[in-house]
């Protein structure tokens, strides 16, 4: 069994996800004020078919909400994730919903 961690690394202003130690993914994000815009999702394709975008995807929301940010997910990724996991639409702004298909 993968043993997999992500982290915020605001140097970077991205989320990574290490498996197994290795990088293996990120998340890049812009934030300013209370707003975090998620502008692209990558998985190493030598970690590809794990799960591990979605593992990415959720804990990076999961610490959004624990921070009070909105959400603007342009990453194509993160906002198919968004789609199929309603319970947390609440994170984009309702004004938003239309723009991102929510």
């Amino acid at each position: 069994m993968t043993t997999t961690i992500v982290a915020d690394n605001p140097e970077k202003s991205r989320y990574e996800i290490t498996a197994d130690g290795e990088l293996a993914g990120f998340a890049e994000y812009f934030r300013h004020d209370d707003e975090i815009a998620f502008i692209h999702t990558e998985i190493d394709p030598r970690f590809g078919g794990q799960g591990l975008g979605g593992i990415l995807a959720r804990a990076a929301l999961d610490d959004a909400r624990a921070r009070e940010l909105a959400v603007l997910p342009y990453c194509p990724f993160i906002r198919g994730w968004l789609t199929k996991h309603p319970e947390y639409h609440d994170l984009v702004p309702a004004a938003q919903h239309e723009r991102f298909g929510l």
